[in-house]
Order: structure tokens, then sequence, then C-alpha cells
């Protein structure tokens, strides 16, 4: 069964403003979760977010900057995931997104 992926509005203006490659690695996650669900096992980094439930995190590109994407299942009978961060590792705060 496919998994439905919402975005907060803020990480729409985010994801508009990064480079084409990762825009593409975005793109390739999402349907990546819509099949797979939330756990992302196959991309770099992925891990969940300790002392947050049901909240991971991926790498989209390594090198500088490194992007990553930040996500919380909202409800796992309705498979609902919401994608709460895309950008820069530096100007994630694990804590606050979750």
């Amino acid at each position: 069964m496919i998994w439905d992926i919402s975005f907060r509005r803020r990480v729409i203006k985010q994801i508009r403003d990064l480079p084409e490659p990762v825009q593409k690695a975005v793109k390739f996650l999402v349907k990546d979760m819509q099949l797979s669900g939330p756990m992302a096992q196959t991309w770099p980094n992925f891990g969940k977010i300790k002392g947050k439930s049901d909240c991971y995190h991926c790498h989209l590109r390594k090198g500088r900057p490194t992007y990553v994407a930040v996500w919380q299942v909202i409800d796992p009978e309705m498979r609902l995931i919401e994608v709460k961060y895309v950008g820069t590792h530096e100007g994630a705060d694990y804590r606050r997104i979750c």
C-alpha cells in the first residue's frame, strides 16, 4: 500500500531554493517513501532521530554543504508521513524540527 507524503509550507519553499541535483534527490526520496514507507534504509546516513518518536533523517547529498531531509510518521495506520525539513545539515536543528 502507498504512503501519503505531505510537506510543511516552509519545506516547499526550501526545496525551491535548493540546487537542482538536490531537488531531484528529494523527488527520489519521496517516491521511495511512498512505495517503501518511512524506513529509507538505502539512503546515506539514514537514521532515527534520538529522543523523538517516529522521526527520521537521511543525507540527500554529501560534501560541502551536506543536504539532509527530516520527516516524521504522523499516523502509521493511515500511512501518513510529513516532511519537516529539507536543507543544509548545518541549518538543521533536529531537536526543534520534530
